[in-house]
């Protein structure tokens, strides 16, 4: 592995079939999409079934998380990912709405962008204002990844001891901080 070449996580989602494919085939071809675009799939976990998110509003998530390693920017990386997405139908119209396919860069080796002031305003921000407010530029890890067992359980998968960099904590043991009824309710397919 070259020193111009990184790693990162992108977490994967879906819950609406796509030209009469389920998210499980969505999500495979997501994966295949990423590798065309020239980034190298390291690993990919296990495909979970996770209850949708706010609970109701939908279908069931397949989610899924895959480690890569690239020489693109996080920027880059993020372009190239809405561009799948896009491939895939995807319009971004509301936040946690309804997904045929959903990529989100997780955590890219050790950064925190934009910056820590940055990044720990959005840690910090409360679940009201998450609702209303996204972030206009990449802020990385992702603010919310703590708090997700749909993140957490597939990146365990793939990325046990990645360490984030703001709370000094690996997967594993942020895995292990949620409650267990959130554990349980992402199950393997």
């Amino acid at each position: 592995m070259s020193n111009s070449s990184l790693k990162a996580v992108i977490a994967l989602g879906a819950n609406l079939s796509l030209r009469e494919s389920g998210p499980k085939v969505t999500l495979q071809r997501g994966i295949d999409a990423i590798s065309r675009h020239g980034v190298v799939i390291r690993a990919v976990s296990r495909f979970f079934e996770t209850p949708c998110f706010p609970v109701g509003v939908g279908p069931d998530y397949v989610n899924a998380a895959a480690l890569i390693e690239t020489d693109k920017s996080p920027e880059e990386l993020l372009h190239l990912l809405h561009e799948v997405e896009h491939e895939f139908g995807r319009e971004r119209v509301q936040r946690w709405g309804m997904r045929t396919l959903d990529l989100d860069l997780v955590c890219y080796d050790d950064l925190i962008l934009p910056d820590r002031a940055e990044y720990e305003r959005w840690l910090a921000l409360a679940p009201e204002a998450q609702k209303q407010q996204a972030p206009e530029q990449l802020i990385l890890p992702h603010p919310r990844l703590q708090d997700r067992a749909f993140v957490l359980v597939p990146m365990a998968d793939v990325a046990p001891d990645w360490r984030h960099p703001v709370l000094g904590r690996t997967v594993t043991e942020m895995l292990a901080d949620l409650p267990t009824a959130d554990i349980e309710a992402v199950t393997p397919l």
